[in-house]
């Protein structure tokens, strides 16, 4: 990690990055049972504790998180709180992620309402750590197309308030094509496009999300690395990557660390990145990717630092905040 570098990332759920310790503390104010009473009796129900058969199996993890959601100000709370976590990490930068519509499933909440929530939890966790944040609005393709454009008109409420619109959850039975309409409104809205792809699904589902879908990021990517044209496509259009490396093992998407394609996308010119996923689920956080997955998984000091640059450049900032984001950090070293 180069401290001359903002320290940024670009790839993290909110709602996959909650405190045990809230997640109990949130369960007792709401009269909710929960598997364990301590955090270390929680762990095993929400943490990875080894690699899982797939990646619905990791997002299953996520069950105890939402079931404590119960309320607007519960999901205000851990909006500030990853904020306030990120600051502890040392994080310069983050953009976080979130489906509101998920977040709201467990207790029926109001969709718009949670997005409220989130908005003003992160300003909050913003004004209190100067840690600069943008939000990014999921739609959780697993609950389908229909639900999926009432997610949309949630997050369209506080659309000046989100940077960004991003499509995740079961890539392999819910393709880019059932949501062409949907990305078009968001675009139509001004918001900047990253696309869950090339994960769960192959190759194919890059292109979707690039062709269809109008991404400019793509989030994980690991199977472009089976395609040289899409290879060379995404070095040669600038196309970001968001990649999650313990995650990516955790998933069974890759066998190993060391079978993980990023540093193939580095070295061939891919503006690829080094980022969380969801902290709390796979038990790391970005110092930990930056400084030990990073090298098991084959990259050089180098790369690392190209991969922070990378960072910098594909941030949904403006130019101007890029300039003064890099300044404030290299004032402070």
């Amino acid at each position: 990690m180069n401290p001359r570098l903002p320290v940024i990332d670009l790839h993290r759920h909110l709602d996959g990055n909650m405190r045990l310790t809230t997640i109990l503390e949130l369960a007792k104010q709401h009269g909710i049972r929960l598997p364990a009473d301590t955090p270390e009796g929680l762990r095993p129900h929400v943490q990875v504790m080894s690699t899982v058969p797939d990646l619905l199996a990791f997002l299953a993890k996520f069950e105890w998180m939402i079931a404590v959601l119960a309320d607007p100000a519960a999901c205000r709370r851990i909006a500030r709180e990853n904020v306030e976590d990120a600051k502890a990490e040392g994080i310069d930068y983050l953009e976080l992620r979130f489906s509101p519509w998920f977040m709201a499933t467990a207790h029926r909440l109001d969709v718009a309402k949670v997005v409220e929530a989130v908005v003003e939890g992160a300003a909050e966790g913003s004004r209190a750590t100067g840690v600069k944040v943008k939000l990014i609005g999921i739609l959780s393709r697993t609950f389908g197309a229909e639900v999926c454009m009432n997610e949309l008109g949630a997050l369209l409420t506080h659309r000046q308030h989100l940077v960004a619109l991003d499509l995740a959850g079961d890539e392999k039975n819910y393709p880019a094509e059932l949501f062409v309409e949907h990305f078009k409104r968001g675009r139509d809205a001004g918001w900047a496009i990253t696309v869950h792809a090339g994960e769960a699904g192959g190759a194919q589902s890059v292109w979707s999300a690039l062709q269809k879908l109008g991404a400019t990021r793509i989030g994980h990517g690991v199977r472009a690395v089976d395609d040289p044209k899409l290879m060379e496509y995404l070095a040669e259009h600038r196309i970001g990557i968001e990649a999650n490396l313990t995650s990516n093992v955790q998933t069974n998407t890759v066998p190993s660390l060391a079978a993980h394609p990023l540093r193939q996308f580095l070295a061939r010119g891919l503006l690829a990145t080094i980022n969380t996923d969801d902290p709390s689920i796979s038990g790391i956080d970005l110092r930990h990717e930056l400084e030990i997955a990073a090298p098991a998984a084959g990259l050089t000091p180098a790369q690392v630092k190209q991969a922070q640059r990378n960072a910098l450049e594909i941030a949904f900032l403006t130019p101007t905040e890029k300039a003064a984001l890099l300044a404030s950090v290299r004032q402070a070293g």
